[in-house]
């Protein structure tokens, strides 16, 4: 019985690796889709959120080319560390902000004025007013940033 005892207690110290990894896995997978944001989602609080957000990106790029990459960026930085979520916005009086961590100085601030200048735009219609997120702002300029740059295409030849 013993003996019996023992084998069962290393098959099961040796799933227990597996079972840690596969329940971390379930609960990241739950986690990260359970709120994204898709096309259309703000339809019904401010129905024109996508347009208004587009034409100050569109405004922006015409007035800078530094604008894509700057935004690009910035949406990166926010996104890479502890997901979207606009933290690389905030403003601190101590500089303790993400926005002053040294990875972050660097970034262009083209980046955060088109995302300030969407989120006027934004909140000038009185039906939106405060009620789209600036992490929403955020991907939703850089999408449409990334669509106003015109890539260029290479054709590579074999020699």
């Amino acid at each position: 019985m013993l003996q019996t005892t023992i084998v069962a207690s290393k098959q099961l110290l040796m799933e227990a690796p597996r079972f840690v990894f596969l329940s971390l896995l379930l609960l990241l997978t739950a986690s990260t889709t359970s709120a994204q944001l898709t096309r259309g989602f703000y339809n019904n609080v401010c129905p024109n959120v996508e347009q208004v957000v587009r034409a100050a990106v569109t405004q922006k790029f015409q007035q800078t080319f530094v604008t894509a990459p700057a935004t690009l960026r910035l949406f990166f930085h926010d996104c890479f560390v502890r997901g979207c979520d606009a933290s690389v916005l905030i403003q601190s009086p101590n500089n303790k902000a993400e926005k002053d961590h040294p990875d972050d100085v660097s970034l262009a601030g083209d980046g955060f004025d088109t995302v300030i200048k969407a989120k006027a735009a934004v909140d000038k219609d009185p039906k939106c007013r405060n009620k789209v997120s600036c992490a929403d702002i955020l991907a939703l300029a850089t999408r449409d940033v990334v669509n106003l740059v015109p890539f260029i295409f290479f054709t590579f030849f074999k020699s």
